[in-house]
């Protein structure tokens, strides 16, 4: 009997070990999600939206007064978007106070079949529609019945047993929210494939009415979008551009000035639109804030941490000492971090993070020269700044980005991404790199086309 138990001791040893192995390596291919690919909307150049289109849009508007119009204008001049961006069909034609059904499904489809085209094409042989097990589409603004993610199963032919999400309301933070539902379904499922589609209705929703703090998403939201591909599966390791290092979600919509604002509703005229209100900022701090909380402990290194707590404990933190490069709460983030891919959602906030961060003007430049050259794309402008990123050839293997998102609800939505080789595809910047940043620093035409706008003399006029 004894001479029998040590063979089957040894059996059931070798199996046990062969099982934990296993089931450990198993796992970890689960957690893994890897980036094959990513491609960001460029619209053609009848839809783009420069100086002069812009002062005709807004000469259209009867409902504005003199002073209104004066808003308008300098708010364009002040907003850091070039001459460049893309504009929805039924603005460029005029009909924006009369938009249609077939206009949201028309700038839908351009957008969402633009890149998806352009991603199947650029991934032949390695992926095709067949092969997705997990669609994500959010646009926040617009969900028709059937859904976008059937329109985009009906379009590939995609199979039967495939997994969709529709999300709408979640706004600009909508893309780092799609690839947590990706990554958590990772978990559970083995050697899958996903699409995440992030892209945003304008046309339907351009504000026509005089409340100037609706006025604000007419000067700031532009026509764009993206399609990112991701999976868990190891075999497709060596093709992946980055790995997913971890995921940060943060809401603070329990607080009523929060909450509200940045809310879609009607005007006193009715008009609907996007409201954003004076107390976005402090809501942007306070979601991004507790964002960072959890997020950075899980990137920075123990050393660096360990500071930060000996110099909080001995209240050594004074603006006078900081050095360059640290952030407002005493980290420096480039202990742990390269690359900081701020949402391009306006200069005011891309300098406030950047400030707030201690980030140096070569940091923010992504997010400056994505919103001058394509806006703000809404949940999809994430993807500009990191194409800026990559066609600049700033992104080698090893290194790591933080991507920082901010949404309504109001949320802060972050993720940080490994570089797995370097990078240097000129994507969706193709024709327009070479010209960056100088170009962003080319005097914006409102400004000397329509000067009076800052002429406080005229503010006596009333035009009702």
């Amino acid at each position: 009997m004894e001479l029998l138990s040590l063979p089957s001791l040894l059996l059931l040893s070798t199996l046990f070990v062969f099982y934990v192995v296993h089931f450990v390596l198993k796992r970890r291919n689960q957690r893994n999600c890897f980036m094959l690919h990513y491609e960001c909307y460029k619209g053609m150049e009848e839809r783009k939206l420069d100086t002069e289109t812009c002062a005709k849009v807004v000469q259209r508007n009867k409902n504005l007064g003199l002073e209104e119009y004066r808003f308008l204008l300098r708010t364009m001049a002040s907003s850091g978007i070039g001459e460049e961006t893309y504009g929805p069909r039924n603005v460029l034609e005029g009909r924006e106070d009369s938009p249609s059904l077939l206009d949201a499904h028309s700038e839908m489809d351009e957008i969402m079949f633009g890149t998806l085209d352009k991603l199947f094409q650029k991934t032949k042989g390695l992926i095709s529609p067949s092969d997705i097990d997990i669609l994500v589409v959010n646009v926040s603004l617009f969900a028709p019945s059937p859904s976008l993610t059937s329109r985009v199963i009906n379009r590939y032919k995609m199979r039967e047993d495939i997994k969709s999400f529709n999300l709408s309301g979640l706004g600009c933070s909508a893309s780092v929210i799609s690839i947590d539902i990706v990554q958590r379904i990772f978990e559970t499922r083995e050697n899958a494939i996903a699409l995440v589609v992030s892209t945003e209705t304008m046309g339907p929703h351009w504000y026509c009415g005089r409340d100037r703090s609706m006025m604000l998403s007419n000067c700031l939201f532009r026509a764009g979008g993206s399609s990112v591909l991701l999976t868990n599966a190891a075999r497709f390791k060596n093709r992946a551009l980055m790995k997913l290092v971890t995921v940060v979600r943060a809401h603070v919509g329990a607080d009523d000035e929060a909450y509200s604002c940045c809310i879609q509703m009607e005007d006193g005229d009715g008009h609907p639109g996007f409201l954003l209100t004076k107390h976005l900022k402090k809501a942007a701090g306070r979601a991004l804030t507790k964002n960072l909380q959890v997020l950075l402990p899980r990137v920075l290194p123990v050393k660096e941490l360990i500071r930060y707590a000996i110099g909080r404990a001995l209240k050594r933190r004074t603006a006078a000492k900081r050095e360059p490069g640290s952030s407002g709460i005493g980290l420096d983030l480039k202990t742990g971090l390269q690359h900081f891919c701020i949402h391009p959602g306006g200069r005011a906030i891309i300098e406030g993070v950047g400030k707030s961060l201690g980030l140096t003007e070569s940091d923010i430049e992504p997010a400056r020269m994505a919103l001058h050259r394509f806006g703000n794309t809404s949940s999809g402008g994430l993807w500009y700044v990191l194409g800026y990123m990559e066609a600049k050839n700033r992104l080698k293997k090893g290194e790591k980005i933080l991507m920082m998102s901010m949404g309504a609800g109001f949320e802060s939505n972050n993720c940080v991404w490994e570089v797995l080789k370097d990078l240097g595809d000129k994507n969706v910047w193709e024709d327009s790199i070479d010209r960056y940043p100088e170009l962003s620093r080319i005097p914006n035409p409102f400004v000397e086309k329509y000067d009076w706008i800052n002429d406080d003399t005229m503010s006596f006029v009333r035009v009702d």
